[in-house]
């Protein structure tokens, strides 16, 4: 009986979910573990949800604040998100329930840098941490805990908290017991020193979280997979994207400012950064290494197979096959893939000094290479931004990949204006659409502009692109980045009212 509780005291602690969930009161303030679906408590947030479907139903008012590392699942955005149980969300999300209640105005959400969260928290901008609820592989004697499938923000919701309730997942293997490194060197400015990392895997840490048990109000004992999506086979569109990347990273490698091994990769999530991981692999490359938010199929394949030596993260993101993989040869993975705390795998500074190539997904690009990650028509919220920003910023290399169009040829991915920008033009190095890569390193507004209509339009829409780059240059107030600004977010306009960025037809 509580066989992964091997403190005493915590064990008199083991409870219900309901129990559990029945200690969370509305309006408080509660961070939650998790990140990209993957080490998030499962069976507290849906009694949770359950307690506010009955307190609404009774008139009740019960909202709370939910703080994660990023996005969840089901069990716990998805459940709250349909309850209408949270006033406020941070930091990311990808559950369509939640995204259409924030979509209608419904709860606040605030879109944020991930290396962020932590220091924020700790500086007190979000408030009061009122309670925490963490899922671990299990608990030592000494209170210190196991993590999970993802590390994220979770040291600094148990430092933080007022009350903690644990979530012992037996689904969980207890063979991550080892895999993660906890660093536990931060600090407050003026107070802050260099931290000690110099390799991607390098260890400067600790493989527990600590916990002081006086704080723990509740222990539930699970026994659920994470709910992760299978993920399709690239296409041909990624694989043409992925194409271009590699015969990129060849050029670099010819003119000197990479090697065969790169540098530490940082990748995205999503069907076009696994085709650009599958392509490493058939491109002969070896004794790479990751330095990343999140481990997801493409990259436990390199790994297995030797393409990738080690890499280090805060989360995997694996489909159901993925899982099962990283399971049954768990043994072999925990010697070569380091889970982290979020606030060091997204530090600006190891990811500049280390030289981070970072490749992420974009729903949009403008002609000057400014990137809208998060919003549709500059209004609508589809995730958010994720780390994305964190690596982009400071990364040796920093890429943007996406189809040139979107809704079956409707919407361009390269607009006159971005409607909504994350990245700007100078975080901005690589353009990457299936119809090519625009190279943006050390050019001006006007050259960016010609090289991304050239190479990353869609042919449909590239005329357009073209016409209104020309008459921006002539008619605009200012001729440094030229711009029509009764027509430069024309594209999104007609998006809205027609359903396509496309103009009708002459003489329709």
């Amino acid at each position: 009986m509580h066989r992964r509780i091997s403190h005493p005291g915590l064990q008199k602690l083991v409870m219900t979910a309901e129990q559990a969930a029945a200690m969370i009161q509305p309006g408080m303030t509660v961070a939650m573990s998790g990140f990209t679906g993957a080490g998030y408590p499962k069976a507290v947030p849906q009694a949770l949800a359950a307690q506010m479907e009955a307190a609404h139903a009774k008139g009740e008012d019960f909202q709370i604040k939910v703080l994660t590392g990023a996005s969840t699942a089901p069990e716990l955005d998805g459940v709250l998100a349909k309850a209408g149980g949270m006033e406020l969300r941070l930091p990311y999300q990808s559950d369509p329930t939640l995204r259409k209640r924030i979509n209608d105005g419904e709860l606040e959400y605030i879109d944020i840098h991930l290396g962020h969260v932590a220091q924020y928290t700790w500086f007190g901008f979000y408030g009061h941490v009122d309670l925490a609820v963490i899922e671990v592989v299990g608990i030592n004697e000494d209170g210190s805990l196991i993590p999970s499938s993802s590390v994220g923000n979770n040291k600094t919701w148990l430092e933080q908290a007022d009350k903690v309730i644990i979530e012992v997942n037996r689904q969980q293997p207890e063979a991550m017991d080892g895999m993660h490194d906890v660093y536990y060197g931060t600090a407050l400015p003026p107070h802050r020193k260099p931290i000690m990392l110099v390799n991607p895997d390098d260890r400067i840490g600790e493989p527990y979280l600590r916990l002081d048990p006086e704080k723990v109000i509740a222990v539930v004992e699970t026994d659920a997979p994470d709910r992760m999506t299978p993920f399709a086979a690239p296409d041909e569109t990624s694989q043409q994207i992925a194409g271009h990347l590699l015969d990129f990273f060849d050029s670099e490698i010819k003119a000197g400012r990479l090697t065969n091994k790169l540098l530490p990769l940082q990748s995205g999530v999503g069907n076009i950064a696994n085709a650009v991981l599958a392509g490493l692999s058939t491109a002969g490359y070896t004794g790479l290494t990751a330095y990343t938010e999140v481990i997801q199929d493409g990259m436990l394949h390199l790994i297995r197979d030797g393409v990738i030596r080690v890499a280090s993260a805060t989360s995997f993101s694996l489909s159901p096959a993925g899982i099962e993989e990283f399971n049954s040869n768990i043994d072999f993975y925990r010697k070569r893939i380091i889970l982290r705390t979020q606030e060091i795998s997204n530090h600006p500074e190891l990811i500049r000094r280390l030289g981070c190539i970072a490749m992420n997904g974009m729903i949009e690009a403008d002609i000057y290479g400014n990137v809208n990650s998060t919003h549709v028509a500059g209004t609508a919220m589809m995730n958010g931004i994720g780390g994305s920003g964190d690596f982009a910023r400071n990364g040796f290399l920093s890429a943007f990949m996406s189809p040139s169009t979107a809704k079956g040829g409707k919407i361009s991915g390269i607009v006159p204006m971005a409607a909504h920008v994350d990245h700007t033009e100078h975080d901005t190095m690589l353009i990457i659409t299936e119809r090519g890569l625009a190279d943006l390193r050390g050019l001006s507004p006007k050259q960016r502009a010609r090289v991304i209509i050239d190479k990353c339009a869609h042919p449909d829409f590239q005329p357009l692109l073209q016409d209104y780059f020309e008459r921006a240059s002539r008619d605009s107030l200012g001729k440094h980045t030229p711009h029509l600004l009764d027509e430069s977010l024309a594209f999104h306009q007609r998006y809205v009212e027609t359903g396509t960025s496309l103009p009708e037809p002459a003489g329709l």
